[in-house]
């Protein structure tokens, strides 16, 4: 029985081999050249493969000299279907390229021969493109769009393309003359490193033109005249997107600046050397939108013809393969006005520390100027500044008390000193003695008395401060701003001294220039602004007013709450809390600390100052912030280490309202 059964599955297993050789035909030898070809064209490499019809060596150097020009691009290669007939075999081949952001397909034939148990390549010119003859090879040619620009309210031109020159060293003009002494000569002229510059030129072929540095056509320095004297020097006219000045808006705006090395490789063929793209600001967050795309272009060169005998040749006489027309970019609409954006930044010309002043539209939140001075040293401390407000902070607190039930005309105790749990609070120095004892909630504000707010705390918890704060636009979500930017930090919980601190806009209490002028932009309009800058946001979504970046610490020691942004105010101000608030501002400037402004023409102007102490200093140093409401105006100026509020600030505002008109 035992034999019969080992008898039985020995010609079974003879059946199974003898139906699975009939089955071998070869397919899966032919599948596996097949994907072996696909992969090895992949690489632009098939020096490894068995070929038919061409040395091996000879046809992987026919295979890169075709696909030159399109390096650094390799394509994507996929072998479809193989059909057999006999001991030959053939295939399509699917390739991919992706040439910037152009994307080109195209599907060529293959075909494979057995020899023995070996299947080998078919070699032929149109395996690599079908329209390729012999001795032909690929160009490629790419046309950079021209740069959107970024307009202003009413489309006025921010960064256009404005007229430039490259002034440098052109080696092949430069005759018997020596070029490290040209170099060294143009350097102290245009004052670049000298000894950089003479390095460079040195290390350059004798075909080449080396900048030494680009000035706008208007007004330059340095004249043709100059440039001449020197043997070898050019001055080559360009254009570049540029704003009205080099400052104009900088922080906020950006700048444009060739790829550098480590961007052209972060873009995975999107950009390659030479291409402009934005660094900082809106030129960089948009860059994509304002960059546009390339064209691309790629031709079938004839064999043997130079680039000396393609530009001569009329008409072109290279075939095209596949073209993308170029896109341009679209043009980034952004609200801030040019004229009061270049006096905010007149303004603050003066000023040594890190200042700002942003001015807001209230009755539909655009930031007309964000303007960051020089002191900030390039920082947008417009926009992402985080500082302690000071009194400016009392607009809040006011707005507190008067939903717990006081009015502009209640009465509060105004006192030379305050203690809260061994910590002694004080009104700023010089503080007038006639303004202390019982004086009304305008009163205090109008003097900004530190202890009649502080003594007020009880009235008002830490999480009531913290919506009147959401009330009026701060530390909410600004879906239309279009940028970063930092809106506020206003703890929700505080108690003992931490919570008198924020009754003067101390302790953990943080704001930017911006959200200071949002807040008061907010009492003028009757209910709480978002401010809009970037009109035409597309698909970009910044995390504008989420998430505050650690170079914008600012420099007191508070820190910001962890807490995410109100994504709206639960309790929106209303038009009668907005009055009684406009109320106490204006008294400011008829009764208090900002009289100063009592004659800046037009609509009657409401303020508040505000000193906020930072650091360790003893006496300490202080912040000078003001803001201020003018007809459809609300305006934040501020200044680091500034001293008092309405001594450094408050003349800066003048001016600039007065100015503003």
């Amino acid at each position: 029985m035992g034999k019969t059964k080992n008898i039985v599955l020995a010609l079974t297993a003879l059946m199974i081999a003898g139906s699975l050789s009939a089955c071998d035909d070869g397919r899966s030898g032919a599948e596996g050249a097949a994907k072996q070809l696909a992969s090895s064209l992949a690489a632009l490499d098939v020096g490894s493969l068995a070929v038919d019809g061409k040395d091996a060596a000879a046809a992987n150097e026919q295979l890169k000299a075709v696909f030159a020009a399109l390096d650094p691009a390799k394509p994507s290669v996929e072998s479809g279907a193989v059909k057999l007939d006999g001991d030959k075999a053939t295939f399509p081949l699917n390739f991919t390229w992706k040439i910037g952001t152009a994307e080109w397909k195209y599907t060529s034939q293959a075909a494979l021969k057995k020899s023995g148990d070996k299947w080998a390549v078919q070699w032929a010119t149109t395996l690599l493109e079908p329209d390729l003859k012999e001795g032909e090879v690929l160009d490629k040619a790419i046309t950079p769009p021209a740069r959107a620009e970024i307009l202003g309210a009413g489309d006025a031109k921010l960064i256009s393309y404005r007229p430039v020159v490259y002034v440098g060293i052109d080696k092949t003009t430069i005759g018997s003359a020596d070029p490290a002494a040209s170099a060294a000569k143009l350097a102290q002229v245009v004052g670049v490193d000298e000894a950089a510059y003479v390095k460079q030129v040195q290390a350059s072929g004798p075909q080449a033109f080396v900048s030494a540095i680009t000035l706008r056509q208007d007004g330059r320095p340095i004249t043709d005249q100059q440039i001449a004297a020197i043997p070898g020097a050019r001055a080559i006219p360009d254009s570049l997107p540029l704003a009205p000045t080099r400052t104009f808006a900088r922080a906020v705006l950006g700048s444009v600046a060739e790829a550098s090395a480590e961007q052209i490789q972060k873009a995975g063929g999107a950009l390659k050397a030479g291409d402009v793209v934005g660094t900082g600001g809106l030129e960089e967050q948009y860059d994509a939108q304002l960059r546009g795309q390339d064209g691309v272009s790629i031709k079938v060169r004839p064999p043997g013809m130079t680039d000396d005998q393609l530009k001569a040749a009329k008409p072109d006489p290279r075939r095209v393969l596949f073209s993308v027309d170029t896109k341009p970019g679209d043009p980034l609409k952004t609200t801030l006005d040019p004229r009061l954006q270049q006096l905010a930044e007149d303004t603050l010309a003066g000023v040594g520390p890190a200042s700002a002043i942003v001015a807001l539209r209230p009755s539909t939140g655009a930031v007309l100027a964000a303007a960051s001075g020089p002191g900030s040293n390039g920082y947008n401390t417009a926009m992402l500044g985080q500082y302690a407000p000071g009194s400016t902070f009392k607009i809040v607190d006011s707005l507190a008390l008067i939903r717990n039930g006081m009015t502009p005309d209640s009465k509060v105790d105004c006192t030379p000193t305050i203690t809260v749990d061994g910590r002694t609070f004080k009104n700023a120095e010089g503080y007038p003695a006639s303004s202390l004892g019982s004086v009304t909630l305008r009163d205090a504000f109008a003097h900004s008395c530190n202890t009649a707010f502080i003594s007020s705390r009880d009235k008002v918890s830490q999480a009531q401060l913290e919506s009147a704060a959401h009330s009026l636009g701060l530390a909410v979500q600004t879906p239309k701003l279009g940028t970063d930017a930092f809106l506020g930090s206003i703890p929700g919980n505080a108690d003992g001294t931490e919570h008198a601190a924020s009754m003067i806009g101390q302790g953990k209490v943080l704001l930017s220039p911006l959200a200071a002028a949002v807040m008061a932009a907010s009492v003028a309009h009757g209910a709480p602004v978002s401010p809009q800058l970037v009109l035409n946001q597309g698909s970009v979504s910044p995390s504008a007013g989420a998430t505050p970046t650690a170079s914008g610490s600012p420099s007191s020691s508070a820190s910001p709450a962890a807490s995410p942004l109100a994504s709206q105010p639960d309790k929106p101000v209303t038009p009668a809390e907005a009055a009684a608030l406009n109320d106490m501002m204006r008294a400011v400037v008829t009764s208090g600390h900002a009289g100063f402004l009592a004659s800046v023409p037009g609509a009657p102007v409401g303020a508040k100052t505000g000193t906020a102490e930072f650091g360790n200093d003893n006496p300490p140093k202080t912040h000078a912030w003001i803001v201020a409401v003018h007809g459809d105006l609300a305006v934040a100026v501020f200044v680091e280490d500034g001293g008092l509020g309405a001594t450094t600030s408050g003349p800066l505002l003048k001016s600039f309202l007065t100015a503003a008109g």
